[in-house]
């Protein structure tokens, strides 16, 4: 038995109880109880039939309590009622031991089809193809590849895309660099690429501007030639945004994340899909033409606010705001306008997931990267250009939930870590600016990581070879940079700490890691495998029952984080499940049991809770060593 099971039980055997009792048929809740002592679900029905029946309603959970006894199945051993009014359930341990531990030896367990195996889309990254990705864009990578996981967990059919903006500013800045700033195309020996490119040309030139006005004039021109996408400028700025893509990726693939397909801004502009967008804009009258005032001779987007000014999509001069880049990209991931592109293989990447490339060329074939659902992650700075998008986007499909804004907050750093980094904060925590140069690469904070780990995985395991070390630091590293990145509510600022992170106590990745070790270690102890076609009538501690529980509440986990987009409750399950699995550790006897049968029964129990672990840290995109 899972919390699913338990929970279906209950809401089948309300309803019959409903029908005899003559109460009105209402759509109630059945959920996990708040507090141990209460049981193992509640149902709010009492309250919801309160005001029809004109009772109280503990009155009314009264009533249904007396009748359960009638249904009861083998799922539930008692029923009672909360002064408050909530009908609580508690499960019969017995059978949910052996319930659990049977469930969880399947594979596919925590798969949940919610999905239906419909096309969603999820695009994330698209960090500008100028600079190494800093620790405030792996926040992004890591929320939009975890919520991609959990989507395919719950059978949706999933395409995840990075959106590559390679004619904007940013592009603009680093080919002046190169071309009229001084800049060798080629980096210091031993230092990345894109490293180069955002610490030193992007800040240097952008710091010039204002005392090379000639400069500023060559960003003019540029910009128009990388839009244009005709020149020998735009060849180079191709060259250049290309290699400084394929060291961005490193870093994305380093940190477990991978994509479907990279969809190039280049191309959208010169595709035509602006042409089209603009004229089905016009004539559903999403748009109007400007005819008095400041913004006269401009193509305006209404606003639904009262508090909020009309949004210029096309100025007085014919030249499209940066808007009219994402509308007609946001319209084709959705299949609303024709797919004028073609795709090339880009390569294959480790875990076998070919990733292909968009392009303007009749050479390549024609896949589908579109989907029924779309969600964009995008912080929180971009809500009000997102909404304006969803809201166009939902006049074209006369619907409200096909194209999703999923925003988060900003990445800081906390004083002690941007000390070891070498950056004055004056005690304070750092907002990051890549204009400004204030900024850590996310390389740098992994390979510091790694180097920490690396020293503590040494320490503890003498007897491992190099080449195992270092995969176990790297594991341990990008584990404690992910967790960190997801654990907090998205509309939460993250201040991150590297010592922290990798602690081996309390709330961090490393510390689901070790428990994750420690079960391999038991396991590898018992030198057998564990028989599960046995009776389970020995495990029966509140340690054993509570690990028991806490591994049947995976699915409704993964059910519960795929309904609301929150990566976080997948996390908020792993370290509760890490932390039932420590307690038991600590009080219950494994392999010194007083029985055969109850050290077997006990490492079933073990094993079961290292699979469900080692299958909920998959989500969160975090790798379980079994060597910690």
């Amino acid at each position: 038995m899972t919390l699913r099971l338990l929970f279906d039980e209950i809401r089948s055997t309300v309803k019959k109880i409903l029908a005899d009792l003559g109460y009105p048929d209402v759509s109630f809740e059945v959920s996990e109880a708040s507090r141990p002592e209460f049981g193992d679900a509640s149902c709010n029905i009492g309250f919801l039939l309160a005001k029809p029946l004109k009772k109280r309603p503990s009155e009314i959970s009264e009533s249904i309590a007396e009748r359960f006894g009638q249904y009861k199945g083998t799922l539930i051993s008692k029923v009672n009622v909360h002064p408050s009014g909530y009908l609580n359930f508690v499960a019969n341990n017995s059978y949910l031991i052996k319930s659990v531990l049977k469930v969880s030896a399947d594979p596919s367990y925590g798969t949940f089809d919610l999905g239906k195996n419909s096309k969603i889309v999820v695009e994330h990254t698209s960090v500008n193809p100028n600079k190494a990705l800093h620790i405030g864009h792996v926040r992004n990578i890591i929320i939009g590849d975890t919520v991609a996981r959990i989507l395919f967990k719950a059978n949706y059919d999933v395409r995840v895309l990075n959106y590559v903006d390679d004619s904007g500013l940013q592009v603009a800045d680093i080919i002046v660099g190169f071309m009229y700033g001084g800049f060798s195309k080629e980096p210091p020996q031993g230092q990345k690429f894109d490293h180069y490119c955002g610490d030193i040309v992007y800040v240097s030139i952008t710091d010039r501007y204002e005392k090379e006005p000639s400069l500023a004039e060559k960003r003019i021109l540029v910009l128009k030639e990388l839009e244009e996408g005709k020149s020998e400028i735009a060849k180079f700025g191709d060259e250049i945004t290309r290699r400084v893509l394929e060291e961005q990726l490193k870093t994305c693939w380093r940190l477990g994340a991978t994509y479907d397909c990279l969809n190039y801004e280049s191309q959208i502009v010169r595709s035509g899909l602006w042409k089209s967008v603009f004229e089905k804009m016009k004539s559903m009258g999403v748009i109007y033409l400007e005819s008095e005032g400041k913004n006269s001779g401009c193509w305006m987007i209404k606003s639904d606010s009262e508090v909020e000014e009309d949004k210029i999509l096309v100025r007085s001069n014919g030249v499209a705001t940066y808007i009219a880049k994402d509308i007609p990209y946001a319209s084709w991931k959705l299949g609303i306008l024709d797919d004028p592109f073609y795709y090339k293989q880009y390569m294959v990447q480790k875990n076998s997931r070919v990733l292909w490339q968009t392009t303007l060329e009749n050479t390549g074939t024609k896949l589908d990267f579109t989907g029924e659902r779309v969600i964009t992650v995008i912080d929180s700075r971009q809500s009000r250009l997102q909404k304006i998008i969803t809201k166009i986007i939902s006049d074209f499909r006369s619907e409200n939930k096909s194209y999703m804004h999923l925003g988060y907050e900003s990445v800081t750093l906390s004083p002690d870590t941007a000390k070891t980094l070498n950056l004055d904060t004056g005690g304070k925590s750092v907002q990051m600016s890549g204009r400004k140069g204030i900024y850590v690469n996310a390389d740098y904070v992994l390979d510091i990581l790694g180097v920490k780990t690396y020293d503590e995985a040494k320490k503890r395991n003498p007897d491992l070879d190099e080449v195992t070390l270092v995969k176990i630091a790297e594991q341990v590293a990008v584990g404690a940079l992910r967790y960190a990145m997801i654990k907090q509510d998205l509309d939460k600022i993250i201040t991150f700490d590297m010592t922290e992170s990798l602690s081996l106590e309390g709330d961090t990745g490393p510390y689901l890691q070790y428990a994750y070790a420690r079960a391999v270690r038991i396991l590898e102890k018992a030198g057998k495998v564990p028989e599960f076609d046995v009776p389970f009538d020995g495990l029966s501690t509140p340690y054993e029952i509570n690990l028991a529980k806490a591994i049947g509440k995976f699915d409704i986990q993964v059910e519960d984080s795929a309904r609301n987009l929150s990566p976080k409750i997948i996390a908020r399950y792993c370290y509760e499940l890490a932390v039932s699995f420590n307690s038991f550790y600590e009080h219950v006897k494994v392999l010194a049991a007083d029985s055969e049968d109850l050290i077997n029964a006990r490492l079933c129990l073990v094993w079961s809770f290292k699979e469900t672990l080692g299958k909920a840290l998959s989500l969160l995109g975090i790798d379980a060593p079994e060597r910690m």
